[in-house]
C-alpha cells in the first residue's frame, strides 16, 4: 500500500492560481482541471495574505482589550501562588499532588519579572491565543486549502470561547496554542510521512501534555488515526514510532506522575464539574459562541464539511468524526469518576472550525457566489457580535475586586472575617488585607469549623465569605446548613456570599 499523498484533484484549490492566459499548455490544463469556469475562483494570494493579517489584527484587539478588567478568580489566584514559587518548588508541588502540570506555572513564573497585576498574568494566554490564529490558518490550509484556513481561522479569531479563554490566567488557550501546532505536524506527517514532521508532532504534543494533563487524549486519538490509516505501511509505522518515542521521552517524568494522580482523581466520585451527557451539550454549546441558536446550524455544517471531506480524503474525514466524537466519548466516561469541564475540551477548536469550514463549497453551490469564503468570513463576525457587545463592559468573573472594597469599608479593627472554602482566601486576600484592616481572617469548611470558630471567639463580630464552592469542600451541606442557622446573609456580589454574625459585638 502507498502512502497517502494530498489529493492531487480538489474541486476547490486555493493554491492554484487564478487562469490568466499563460501560454504554458500544462500549467493551462492544471488550471482548468483544478478550476472550472463554473467553480469557484481562488481569491488573490494577496487577498489572503491581507484577510489574514487582519484577522490576527482583530484578534490581537479582542483578547487584549481590557485584559485585566475582570477580577481575578479562584483558579488565576491559584496560578499567581504557584507561579509564586521557585521552579524546583513548581515541579514538586505537581509531583506532591498538584492536578496541573508544571509547564504554565513556570512561564507564568518568569511573567511576575513585570509585576503581578492581572494584566501581567493574563498576557501570555492572550499573546498565545492570538499567535493560535495563524497556526489554525496553516492546519486549514494543509488540511484541504487556503479557503478552509482562512475560514478556520476566522472562525476561531472571533470565537466568544477562545476570546473567553485567551483572557485567563490558565493554561487552556496555551494549551490549543501547542496543540494546534501538534495537529499541524500531524497532518503534515500523515500526507506527506516526512520523519521531520512526525518528530515534531510528538514533541509538541509532549509539549501539550506538560501544559495540561487532558491533553493526552487528543494525542492518543491522533495516533490513533494514524494507525488506522496507515496499518501496514512499514516505513509510516517505523515513523509513527519515532513520534511516540519523541513523546515520551519528553514527557516520561509527568508520565509517571500522571499515573498516580489519575488514581487519585478517579478514586471517588466528582464534587464539582458536569456528569453524563450535559458534558457533551455543554462542550458543544461553548464551543459554539454559547448560543443555542449558533450551535444547531455549526453542528450542520461540520457535518457536511465531514462529507465533502469524504468524497477526496477519506482520512480526513475520518480525523475530523473521530477528533470530535472520542474525546466528548471519553469525556461522557470519565465525568462520573472524575471533575469534567467544557474548558478542558478546548483542543476541540480547530478541528470544529476545519469541518464546518470544509461545509464552503456547499455555500457556493447553494448561492453561485464566487465569493462564498468573504460570507463564511462575515458570518463569523456576525455570529460573536451579540457576546462582544457586553463582553467587555460586563464582568464574567466573581468579582472579587469590588467585594472586596465593599468588605473592607464594612469591617473593623478585631472582627472576624471566616472563608468558606478556605481556599478561596486566594482570591480574596489578592484585593484584601486583614492586616491592614485589623481583622482576624480564618478559614473553615464545615459545619463543626464554624461551631468551633464561635465558641472560640464568641464576643467577635463575624463575617462569612462564602462561594458555592462550599459545597464541593463540604458536599454533606452541614456548613450550609449552620450558616442558615447562626447568620444572615447581608449581601451578594456575583457568585460571592457575605453573611453576618446574628450574636457577637464589635471588639474594639
Amino acid at each position: 500500500m502507498t502512502v497517502p499523498q494530498r489529493q492531487k484533484k480538489r474541486p476547490i484549490d486555493a493554491d492554484t492560481p487564478i487562469p490568466d492566459g499563460s501560454s504554458d499548455p500544462d500549467e493551462s490544463a492544471k488550471t482548468r482541471h483544478v478550476a472550472p469556469e463554473n467553480d469557484l475562483t481562488p481569491l488573490n494570494p494577496n487577498g489572503y495574505l491581507m484577510i489574514l493579517i487582519g484577522l490576527i489584527g482583530i484578534g490581537a484587539l479582542l483578547r487584549l482589550y481590557n485584559l485585566g478588567n475582570n477580577s481575578l478568580w479562584l483558579d488565576e489566584a491559584s496560578t499567581l501562588e504557584f507561579a509564586r514559587q521557585s521552579l524546583t518548588g513548581i515541579w514538586e508541588s505537581t509531583a506532591g499532588g498538584e492536578f496541573n502540570p508544571p509547564l504554565f506555572y513556570w512561564l507564568e513564573h518568569g511573567m511576575l519579572l513585570f509585576g503581578e497585576s492581572e494584566f501581567v498574568l493574563r498576557f501570555l494566554p492572550a499573546l498565545l491565543g492570538v499567535l493560535t490564529i495563524p497556526v489554525v490558518y496553516l492546519v486549514g490550509k494543509e488540511f484541504r486549502d487556503k479557503n478552509v484556513g482562512l475560514i478556520a481561522a476566522a472562525l476561531l479569531a472571533f470565537s466568544p470561547f477562545h476570546i473567553f479563554y485567551s483572557q485567563e490566567a490558565r493554561a487552556y488557550a496555551p494549551m490549543l496554542f501547542f496543540f494546534s501546532l501538534a495537529l499541524l505536524f500531524y497532518v503534515r506527517a500523515s500526507r506527506s510521512d516526512e520523519v521531520r514532521s512526525w518528530v515534531l508532532f510528538g514533541f509538541f504534543s509532549a509539549v501539550v501534555f506538560w501544559m495540561h494533563f487532558y491533553a493526552i487524549v487528543p494525542v492518543a486519538v491522533l495516533i490513533l488515526h494514524a494507525l488506522v490509516t496507515h496499518a501496514g505501511e512499514i516505513r509510516n509505522a517505523r515513523n509513527l514510532a519515532l513520534s511516540v518515542v519523541a513523546f515520551v521521552a519528553a514527557s516520561l517524568p509527568l508520565l509517571i506522575v500522571t499515573i498516580n494522580l489519575f488514581l487519585v482523581r478517579t478514586a471517588s466520585a466528582p464534587t464539582f464539574g458536569m456528569q453524563g451527557l450535559d458534558v457533551v451539550y455543554q462542550t458543544l454549546l461553548q464551543v459554539s459562541g454559547f448560543s443555542d441558536l449558533v450551535l444547531v446550524p455549526f453542528i450542520i455544517l461540520f457535518l457536511l464539511g465531514v462529507a465533502y471531506t469524504w468524497r477526496e480524503d477519506r482520512n480526513g474525514a475520518l480525523l475530523l468524526l473521530i477528533m470530535m466524537v472520542l474525546p466528548l466519548a471519553a469525556s461522557l466516561t470519565l465525568s462520573s469518576r472524575m471533575p469534567m469541564i467544557p474548558r478542558y475540551l478546548i483542543y476541540l477548536l480547530p478541528v470544529y472550525f476545519i469541518g464546518i469550514a470544509s461545509a464552503y463549497p456547499g455555500l457556493y453551490a447553494l448561492a453561485r457566489d464566487r465569493k462564498a469564503v468573504y460570507i463564511f468570513v462575515a458570518a463569523a463576525v456576525l455570529i460573536s457580535t451579540p457576546f462582544l457587545a457586553t463582553y467587555y463592559t460586563t464582568p464574567h468573573k466573581n468579582d472579587w475586586r469590588g467585594f472586596s472594597a465593599e468588605l473592607g469599608g464594612m469591617t473593623g479593627e478585631g472582627d472576624l472575617i471566616v472563608v468558606l472554602p478556605p481556599y478561596m482566601a486566594q482570591p480574596l486576600d489578592y484585593y484584601y488585607s486583614n492586616a491592614t484592616d485589623r481583622t482576624l481572617e480564618i478559614g473553615a469548611t464545615t459545619g463543626d469549623d464554624l461551631a468551633a470558630i464561635r465558641d472560640r471567639y464568641p464576643d467577635r463580630r463575624a463575617f462569612y465569605v462564602v462561594t458555592g464552592d462550599i459545597f464541593a469542600a463540604d458536599p454533606s451541606g452541614e456548613a450550609a446548613d449552620w450558616l442558615e442557622e447562626n447568620t444572615q446573609l447581608d449581601g451578594q456580589r456575583m457568585g460571592i456570599y457575605l453573611f453576618v454574625s446574628t450574636q457577637g459585638e464589635r471588639n474594639g
